[in-house]
C-alpha cells in the first residue's frame, strides 16, 4: 500500500486544495493531509478548526486521513512509513519556494521523495491570504472555497 502526505496550513482550505486531494485519491491507497501547527505563524483559524474543515471536506474520500502535526513533515513520514510528500503549485514562484523546501526535506531525510502536481487551471490564482482578503472586503469567493468554508471565514472575520 502507497502512503503519501499532503502537509498544508490549509488556512482556509481552498478549492485548490480540494483539487490536488481529489486527482491525488485517484493516484494514491492512503493519503493523510497533515495540517501545519507552526509556531512561528499566524492563522486565521486554530489548528482543529482547519483540521475540522477539512475532516469534513474529505469526508467522502476513504482513503483520505486528516492529522494535525507540529514538527518537520519529514520526521511525520518517517514515523507513519510514508515516503511521499505531495505538494500543489500553481505558478513558478510556488515552484521555487516548494522545491527549496524539497531539497530541504531531503537534506533532512534523504529517502522520502516529494512530487509535485500542478493545480488545474481554473484554480491558478487561489491563495489563501488573497481569499481571505477577498472575504474581508465583502468579496464573493464561493468559487474560490468550499461552502463551509466560506461560512466559516464569514463569521471569524464578523468577530
Amino acid at each position: 500500500m502507497t502512503r503519501v502526505l499532503f502537509p498544508g496550513s490549509f488556512d482556509p482550505p481552498t478549492n485548490g486544495h480540494l483539487n490536488i486531494l481529489h486527482r491525488a485519491a485517484k493516484l494514491w491507497d492512503e493519503i493523510d493531509v497533515v495540517v501545519a501547527m507552526n509556531q512561528l505563524k499566524r492563522y486565521t483559524f486554530s489548528a482543529e478548526e482547519r483540521r475540522d474543515m477539512m475532516s469534513v471536506l474529505v469526508s467522502d474520500y476513504a482513503n483520505i486521513k486528516v492529522t494535525l502535526w507540529d514538527g518537520l513533515i519529514v520526521d511525520y513520514a518517517e514515523m507513519t512509513g510514508a515516503k511521499v510528500i505531495v505538494r500543489g503549485v500553481r505558478a513558478l514562484a510556488d515552484f521555487s519556494y516548494e522545491f527549496e523546501l524539497s531539497m530541504t526535506n531531503k537534506g533532512l531525510k534523504p529517502g522520502i521523495e516529494t512530487i509535485f502536481i500542478p493545480t488545474d487551471p481554473q484554480y491558478f490564482v487561489l491563495r489563501s491570504s488573497a481569499i481571505k482578503e477577498i472575504a474581508m472586503l465583502g468579496g464573493d469567493i464561493s468559487s474560490m472555497v468550499p461552502p463551509l468554508v466560506a461560512g466559516a471565514l464569514r463569521a471569524k472575520l464578523a468577530k
